[in-house]
């Protein structure tokens, strides 16, 4: 099992700092720096600055949001950060959610899936050095009736892999039929079919297996001796994942909850959170919807829980840390970590 590491908004907001905690990572042998976006700092730009700060750890886009782009400005992109960082690009894809999509970036959220595998599918035709000159349901390349026609990018042929950020049956099923690799989020290893059943089933029918897949798997840690109050300060986290990360309709994450057996809980967090009572919402999370979804503990317990990992079958860990902390103590973290893995 390999390890990587994410910055997000937080991070970028102290962009010196982040480029002292990856080059760190890139010195301790981290395999994946992930960049994510939401309504900060976008996914691609911090990693260009990294591919050029940095000599053997990978990059990649955990995740670029398909709503924001167009597929071809996508594969662009990618194929700008392929041969930026000389290769050490990985595509990483989600469909986010409406309040984002429609909200921030003004696109309509109907038929996720068919827009996820359209880009995905454009994207691949770019990588192979091909015309792009697609006809599906959200996307036609070149537009109908007007004068365009179908264009290669001005890039070699690249093996980009492609990962999907996925949390829904169907779309897990999809990651199991068509990804180079699922970027995980909500995942326990106590309840690791809640997942991974949806997409090996996918990779079953693909004429594929879990094995062709690479599972990373996102997980916070936090070590220390004071396992009771680590789990307390957690709880706000995972309320805030079950109220605020989607509509009262549309929220995945409280969805992967509920197949993991929460289902209660997880309905209940998220009634207490919409009703404004968030502290009442933080302490409804029962110790198990922190301990068995994160890495919180002695060195001990936090190892342990690494090993579940593995041996669930994910081959790369993506850690996540206090971003918040001093950037010394950010990489003492990180060395701590990799001695325990």
């Amino acid at each position: 099992m390999k390890i990587s590491i994410g910055i997000g908004s937080h991070s970028a907001r102290h962009i010196k700092g982040a480029v002292e905690y990856v080059q760190a990572a890139d010195r301790l042998g981290v395999d994946c720096v992930w960049s994510a976006e939401a309504w900060a700092h976008d996914a691609c730009t911090s990693l260009a600055l990294m591919a050029g700060k940095t000599e053997q750890i990978h990059i990649g886009t955990a995740i670029m949001q398909i709503s924001a782009r167009t597929p071809s400005m996508t594969a662009m992109t990618a194929l700008s950060l392929w041969d930026i960082s000389g290769g050490r690009f990985r595509l990483g894809l989600g469909v986010s959610g409406p309040q984002v999509v429609e909200g921030l970036q003004g696109q309509d959220f109907s038929r996720p899936l068919t827009r996820l595998r359209e880009t995905v599918d454009i994207c691949r035709m770019a990588f192979r050095g091909e015309k792009l000159q697609y006809e599906g349901k959200a996307h036609v390349l070149p537009r109908p009736g007007g004068e365009g026609k179908a264009i290669r990018l001005e890039f070699p042929p690249a093996p980009i892999p492609i990962y999907l950020a996925t949390l829904g049956p169907r779309s897990l099923e999809y990651t199991g039929a068509a990804a180079d690799g699922w970027l995980g989020t909500s995942f326990s290893p106590d309840h690791a079919g809640a997942h991974l059943d949806y997409i090996a089933k996918g990779a079953k029918n693909a004429g594929r297996s879990l094995s062709d897949i690479n599972i990373c798997a996102t997980v916070n840690v936090a070590i220390g001796e004071n396992v009771e109050e680590m789990i307390n300060t957690r709880r706000m986290g995972v309320a805030f994942q079950m109220g605020a990360m989607g509509s009262a309709q549309t929220n995945f994450y409280n969805e992967a909850f509920q197949r993991a057996g929460y289902q209660d809980d997880a309905l209940a967090i998220q009634a207490l959170w919409k009703q404004g009572k968030r502290d009442e919402a933080a302490k409804r999370v029962p110790d198990a919807m922190v301990t068995q979804f994160q890495a919180v503990g002695t060195p001990e317990m936090v190892r342990e829980r690494f090993n579940k990992y593995r041996d669930v079958g994910v081959t790369l860990l993506s850690l996540r840390g206090d971003d918040k902390l001093p950037t010394p103590e950010r990489i003492a973290q990180l060395e701590q970590v990799m001695d325990l893995v």
